[in-house]
């Protein structure tokens, strides 16, 4: 198990950054919605990082041609999606499990997913039981709450769904599915989750609205979609590791190149300004999403702040920004985000027992904690496996230094992180 030793930056720093790995969301999403057209489909700066890399090669097993011509791939799909012989590997990525259960619970034939030991111990009852009512075949350990799955395609029902999870990989699934129900199918989420899968299907051709009660109205495609044309925009996920880095260590600044600047995305941006941080951000293009570069600037402590709304906007950046919470003046508190104990790891234990680890002074709820700021201690960090739970604390070694345990999980998503880290200070490993 590889661990990385961080030093405490020794001055501030003022750097451009345009090697933020490209987005893992947007980029599993390419893989697999590229099997719904019957044209070749052009992707530029796919995410080279382990998990995406598992989603395009489950889309070669299943009959599509991968060509790689420099930072541009090209996935020619099957005429039909063809029975695989042997299981779909789905790494640690939780996106690529659900979605394409999604995806493959409608096509004729026999398919295993399964993925490392992490995401096999990952709830999916969330995505499995709503297919289930719909007509899909599938089964696993806990009655398929529990991954390897099995999943025997089929003819799927159209649906009326009201989920009560406001979930990305939940919608994404159940729309996948909708689109070769036997009818108009409904599903509505309470607050709006990330909004790629709509985004791109609907710049496919799909038929895909919202209406004003707030159901996404999805018809079934009678002809195969419009080929992806796309170039994949940096993750602002993953940037905001950096994001956090510039607003706490004073007089730093960094420019975040290519970024999407999705709304559904930035909310963790705009949470890092309400505790005082300067942000601002410059729109470039805007095709099938919004792009441009997010400028981050030192501005002073930090202040305390509540969370609790958007939630599904920022899930991912929590544990990045309980680091920005932890150099702040006063409290913070994250409210209704449960969500965060059916991630990678169970993320509100994860990073408090880190936090503590620090000498930070933090209380832990079902939904959420509440974080007093103060001054972080080195420490020795367990990750759980967790990519964004090292990371977040290897970015609180620039102000104390710290020791990651478990390192290897950072490339599931951001391979080149420790390289960016090493232009802000020492790092071993």
């Amino acid at each position: 198990m590889k661990k990385a030793l961080i030093y405490p930056t020794s001055n501030h720093f003022d750097i451009i950054c345009d090697d933020i790995s490209t987005d893992k969301s947007i980029s599993h999403r390419c893989a697999m919605f590229s099997l719904l057209s019957d044209k070749p489909s052009h992707i530029t700066n796919f995410l080279q990082a382990e998990d995406t890399l598992n989603s395009l090669n489950i889309a070669s097993m299943l009959g599509a041609n991968i060509e790689k011509n420099g930072n541009t791939i090209t996935i020619t799909p099957p005429a039909k999606i063809i029975e695989p012989t042997d299981i779909l590997d789905c790494g640690n990525a939780g996106t690529g499990m659900r979605l394409y259960c999604g995806l493959l619970s409608s096509i004729d034939g026999a398919f295993v997913l399964t993925g490392d030991k992490y995401l096999r111990s990952r709830p999916m009852k969330r995505v499995v039981d709503p297919l289930k009512s719909i007509g899909a075949v599938i089964d696993g350990r806990e009655n398929g709450n529990l991954a390897p799955l099995f999943i025997r395609g089929g003819n799927l029902k159209a649906f009326e769904y009201d989920s009560p999870i406001d979930s990305a990989q939940v919608k994404s699934a159940l729309i996948l599915a909708g689109l070769h129900a036997n009818g108009i199918s409904y599903y509505k989420e309470h607050l709006l989750s990330r909004d790629h899968t709509e985004r791109m299907l609907r710049g496919m051709g799909a038929k895909i609205s919202t209406n004003s009660d707030g159901w996404i109205e999805i018809h079934p495609i009678s002809k195969p979609l419009e080929p992806l044309n796309i170039t994949v925009p940096s993750d602002p996920s993953s940037g905001f590791f950096f994001a956090v880095a510039a607003s706490i260590v004073p007089n730093s600044k960094i420019r975040l190149v290519n970024m999407t600047l999705n709304p559904t995305r930035i909310e963790a941006y705009k949470v890092l300004e309400a505790m005082g941080a300067d942000i601002k951000y410059e729109l470039k293009t805007d095709l099938y999403e919004p792009m441009g570069d997010i400028v981050v600037s030192y501005n002073g402590k930090l202040n305390g702040v509540n969370v609790s709304q958007n939630i599904a906007w920022l899930i991912d950046e929590l544990p990045a920004l309980s680091i920005a919470m932890a150099c702040a003046n006063g409290s913070s508190k994250v409210s209704n985000a449960k969500e965060l104990r059916a991630k990678e790891s169970d993320r509100i234990s994860s990073v408090l027992s880190g936090l503590k680890r620090c000498e930070i002074s933090c209380e832990e709820f079902e939904d959420g904690y509440e974080i007093t700021g103060g001054e972080l201690k080195r420490s020795t960090i367990n990750s759980f496996g967790d990519h964004r739970v090292a990371m977040s604390f290897a970015i609180a070694g620039l102000l104390c230094g710290m020791e990651i345990e478990d390192i290897d999980c950072i490339n599931t998503s951001f391979p080149n992180f420790f390289d960016i880290l090493g232009k802000i200070t020492k790092v071993e490993k």
